[in-house]
């Protein structure tokens, strides 16, 4: 991505969340995670209690980049056909159709991910990992662009089923949404009592396939792909890295997927912000959300009252961002 492209592109970025944030009210860290999720081809698992506008975005998202939005409500007697599809006999022409289900779609919102069997989970993260569907032995790729926004209710526990570990590994980031200002909510509920607001289509799914083709362009230093892995190793060896007090604390540490999170994060990031190289700054903001989900407590540490996010603030602590590389250059000079 040349220097040249980079305010164009930031434009019209500007423009779509401009164009979200004429229907959402606030939630500016949420928003920019949503689009941090689009241009880095990741999936995004939202927790947050209901009304907090996490389908609204979604669906506003959807009408302004002119792509699909499908919405799935799990519940606990989903099947996996009920999301992909299946085979369905048409007794006029005595053949066998296929059925294509709820996931062919650029935006899909998968509601209460939690409220559905292991079974139903499983079939929803195969898609997002190999963005194709198979059905009676023939295969059918989902539409391209195409992110999965999941979320989970934290307030229930009653009939839901937690993602295992290793299936919560295949979302990019894990952004928490909490309670609006008074201010905030006071402009929500002139916006949703007053007339509604229609959204304009600023922008097309192919000209998003293309902004994703061009964040894989944007330069990110040595230096702070080496930061990204030592916060990572360091979720795994806090040993090694001079924590030794929190080895008891952790069960699992992140995989390899956190640390490619946070480059490709980085990423998207220093494109919404009108650059086309990453700043240390990019990826230190980015690292609570892609590290949280993937770091398992120990009973230990969840004894002492700890929650993942203390724990990687510590880890951050320790392990300090490099110096920003333009101007260690600049200084060398």
């Amino acid at each position: 991505m040349s220097d040249t492209n980079a305010p164009e592109t930031a434009q019209l970025m500007e423009q779509i969340l401009y164009e979200v944030k004429r229907v959402v009210v606030g939630q500016d860290r949420f928003l920019e995670r949503v689009m941090v999720a689009l241009l880095a081809q990741g999936h995004l698992l939202v927790e947050g209690v209901p009304g907090l506008a996490k389908t609204l975005t979604v669906k506003t998202l959807a009408d302004a980049v002119q792509g699909r939005f499908k919405r799935i409500q799990f519940t606990p007697d989903l099947v996996p056909a009920d999301l992909v599809g299946t085979r369905i006999y048409n007794q006029k022409t005595g053949d066998f159709g296929t059925s294509l289900g709820p996931v062919f779609a650029n935006l899909l919102l998968a509601d209460e991910i939690n409220r559905a069997p292991a079974k139903v989970q499983s079939a929803l993260l195969e898609v997002m990992q190999e963005r194709q569907v198979t059905i009676a032995g023939e295969s059918h790729k989902v539409p391209r662009p195409f992110v999965v926004m999941a979320t989970q209710n934290p307030i229930e526990t009653e009939g839901t089923y937690p993602l295992p570990e290793a299936q919560v590994d295949r979302f990019m980031m894990k952004v928490l949404v909490d309670y609006p200002s008074d201010e905030e909510e006071y402009v929500i509920v002139e916006r949703v009592t007053g007339p509604a607001v229609q959204v304009n289509a600023v922008a097309t799914t192919d000209q998003l396939a293309a902004l994703q083709a061009q964040c894989r362009e944007v330069y990110v230093d040595p230096s702070l792909v080496q930061y990204a892995v030592r916060l990572v190793s360091a979720t795994r060896n806090p040993d090694k890295h001079g924590i030794k007090d929190m080895a008891t604390l952790i069960t699992f540490g992140a995989s390899p997927r956190a640390t490619i999170g946070l480059v490709e994060g980085a990423r998207a990031l220093a494109m919404l912000r009108g650059r086309s190289y990453a700043l240390p700054e990019d990826m230190v903001d980015l690292v609570p959300d892609v590290l949280r989900h993937r770091v398992v407590l120990s009973y230990e540490g969840l004894s002492e009252g700890l929650t993942s996010d203390a724990l990687i603030a510590r880890i951050m602590k320790h392990i300090p961002p490099p110096a920003r590389p333009l101007e260690a250059e600049k200084r060398a000079a």
